[in-house]
């Protein structure tokens, strides 16, 4: 049938044919190559907007109404660099408290079980360095359901604590946890083959026997810790510690047994603190909270961070 109408076409009739439907093909190209861009566009669009939405987060996060208030910044989860409670965003939000002309009191908001004993001493030392330098501006300390090891390291370097009478507190200790293996690993025939450059480099490898010499060091290490905490909550709260030989144990207590140790101040809450305790009602929120972007990030670091034999020491050295 094609033929029979190519030999009915001339050769004028065949070109024009021939130019219709390369003009054709072009112009669907075209609206193609329209569409695409047009789909781009808004997928680019979509995420510089969930960016945007997502990148926002650093305090005050409500309006001063109020020309003096109590600053309030939020310690809520564990205590590790790449975690909710940071040194990094810590600083940044108890600058931003200190220097606005109306912030009258700081409150710190604490509720963690603790973590990373190096983030939770810097952040005491931030505690202490800007307190000397704003000695006009009391800075207090409100638990709600549990302000333990790191997080208590914390709290002590403030003027005052306040819990909650069913609140946990204490646990003024060091750990360091793991497995071992090589009971298991004989049972279904698995041999191990770590080879270190170092005689100690294996420390604490899971699926190797531990030697005496490798817990007496790491015993020694956690006593040191432990000993720096115990002088950091002596510092802290002083001649207001109870004598008991318990406090440092380790242990924990609810919010009228810290009461009696000295290791809390009295019972409240972040608004009833402001009100009667801090004389200053209204709360504004300094907190730095992280944006999307920065938990993007920092899940990227962990990943890489996991690949490296020492990774695991972080997770298991805590003050919890």
């Amino acid at each position: 049938m094609i033929n029979k109408i190519k030999k009915l076409l001339t050769p004028r009739e065949k070109a024009q044919a021939l130019d219709t439907l390369l003009s054709n093909v072009f112009v669907e190209q075209r609206r193609a190559r329209r569409w695409g861009i047009f789909f781009k566009f808004l997928t680019f669009a979509y995420i510089f907007l969930f960016f945007i939405i997502f990148s926002t987060g650093s305090g005050p996060s409500s309006n001063i109404d109020s020309k003096e208030f109590t600053a309030l910044i939020n310690m809520h989860g564990i205590i590790a660099p790449d975690a909710e409670v940071n040194a990094k965003d810590f600083r940044t939000s108890l600058k931003k408290a200190y220097e606005h002309k109306g912030t009258k009191a700081i409150l710190l908001s604490i509720n963690s079980p603790g973590g990373s004993p190096v983030q939770s001493g810097i952040i005491n030392d931030e505690i202490r360095r800007m307190k000397a330098i704003h000695p006009e501006i009391p800075i207090k300390v409100v638990v709600e359901d549990i302000c333990a090891s790191g997080g208590y390291y914390i709290a002590v370097a403030a003027d005052e604590i306040y819990a909650n009478k069913a609140s946990i507190v204490g646990s003024i200790g060091v750990l360091m946890n793991g497995f071992g293996f090589t009971e298991a690993m004989k049972k279904i025939g698995v041999e191990r083959r770590l080879m270190t450059a170092g005689e100690n480099k294996g420390i604490l490898d899971p699926f190797s026997p531990i030697s005496s010499k490798h817990e007496k060091h790491v015993k020694n290490l956690l006593s040191e810790v432990h000993q720096q905490f115990i002088n950091v909550v002596k510092e802290g709260r002083g001649s207001k510690l109870s004598q008991s030989s318990e406090i440092f144990s380790g242990l924990f207590w609810n919010g009228e047994s810290a009461l009696q140790l000295g290791l809390i101040d009295g019972f409240g809450d972040v608004y009833s603190v402001a009100r009667d305790n801090l004389g200053y009602e209204e709360v504004v929120d300094f907190t730095t909270y992280e944006t999307f972007a920065d938990r993007f990030a920092k899940k990227i670091g962990a990943g890489i961070s996991s690949t490296f034999d020492y990774s695991f020491l972080l997770n298991k050295f805590q003050l919890n």
